[in-house]
């Protein structure tokens, strides 16, 4: 289903995945910015009511589906790609072929699209993909407490299949940036693929729904709701965090930097970093009467074991300017806990 038809080569910005909080950021900046008619969205629930009059058009529709994107290559200028769209983490572990068909075969579509893009415009399609903390695989607790904040480079062994797509993904970009360059007879740049991974994630407006990072959001949530929560990794387990509204000026943010500021394809972003305990022991400040039990199971708390205790950001900081604007004291005192406890003290109550 297509709602809004648009007028043929339209220069668009085009966004795949963009019916979750990290779309709807990025919606609301730049109809807010570029005008409603530069953006089209690609999801396959489509897009919530409430952000249809700030896009120019939303498909329904699966980044697997090749006619889905002849058309998007014959009828639009596409400017840049967001590409959001992925089958995430805990959703990967139990259907992994169909992760990878998604989440590889997706990316290498749209990395087509925006190639075939590249050859008839004057500079190239910027790609903009969020990779994850996935993609690093620390072998033993031991080697994850020496080895601090990793760099882009170090630890490359993904444990998940999400993390494997993730990591893999991150070279067919930097592949298809320079291949179809020294194929051409004329070398001219047709794509200009941009990658931020993120840590966990921590959203104040979006239910967790069982991720290996959930441990965060879900004690928050417990704690106002009133009832005793259970956590899946130990009080030592330690991973770097970022909240939802620097997620999105993270991609922001590289996407608006000049190519020539840009020493890598890929940068870590990053906010700040919590154990489980410390996690507790900042929900506990707000609701000292919160109960908060450790019981690691073992498939989940092993992934989490694999990440890096904390990300080296400083390539971003130093290339494009990146800087969160969270803290762990903001992130907490004026993000999540009152977005979340104002969302319990208003939601309507059960018949």
């Amino acid at each position: 289903m297509i709602s809004k038809r648009s007028n043929l080569r339209e220069r668009i910005t085009l966004i795949t995945g963009a019916n979750g909080e990290v779309g709807h950021g990025l919606i609301q900046h730049l109809s807010a910015t570029r005008g409603a008619s530069n953006v089209v969205v690609l999801d396959l629930r489509g897009l919530d009511e409430s952000m249809r009059g700030l896009v120019n058009r939303v498909i329904v529709g699966d980044i697997l589906d090749n006619e889905l994107i002849n058309l998007l290559l014959n009828e639009y200028e596409i400017d840049t790609i967001v590409h959001l769209a992925a089958l995430l983490s805990t959703h990967s572990e139990f259907n992994p072929e169909t992760a990878h068909r998604v989440n590889v075969q997706g990316t290498v579509n749209l990395l087509k699209l925006a190639i075939e893009q590249g050859k008839t415009r004057a500079a190239p399609v910027k790609f903009i993909f969020p990779s994850s903390i996935a993609v690093y695989g620390l072998p033993d607790l031991a080697e994850k407490a020496a080895a601090g904040a990793v760099r882009e480079e170090d630890y490359l062994y993904p444990t998940t299949m999400y993390g494997c797509n993730k990591l893999y993904c991150e070279h067919l970009g930097r592949y298809y940036a320079h291949h179809y360059q020294q194929l051409s007879a004329t070398p001219s740049v047709r794509l200009d693929f941009r990658c931020v991974r993120f840590p966990g994630l921590i959203s104040a407006y979006t239910m967790p729904t069982g991720g290996t990072s959930d441990f965060a959001p879900e004690m928050i949530h417990a704690a106002v709701e009133g009832r005793p929560y259970t956590c899946f990794v130990g009080e030592d387990a330690q991973i770097p965090f970022m909240v939802m509204p620097d997620a999105i000026k993270s991609l922001l943010m590289i996407a608006e930097a000049p190519a020539s500021a840009l020493r890598h394809s890929v940068y870590n972003v990053s906010g700040f970093s919590l154990s489980a305990r410390q996690v507790a022991d900042r929900v506990r400040r707000d609701f000292p009467d919160a109960h908060i039990a450790f019981e690691p199971d073992k498939s989940r708390a092993s992934i989490v074991s694999s990440w890096p205790v904390d990300v080296d950001d400083s390539a971003a900081r130093q290339d494009w300017g990146w800087s969160p604007e969270y803290d762990v004291d903001r992130a907490f005192d004026e993000y999540l806990i009152p977005v979340i406890k104002d969302y319990y003290a208003n939601r309507p109550k059960a018949n």
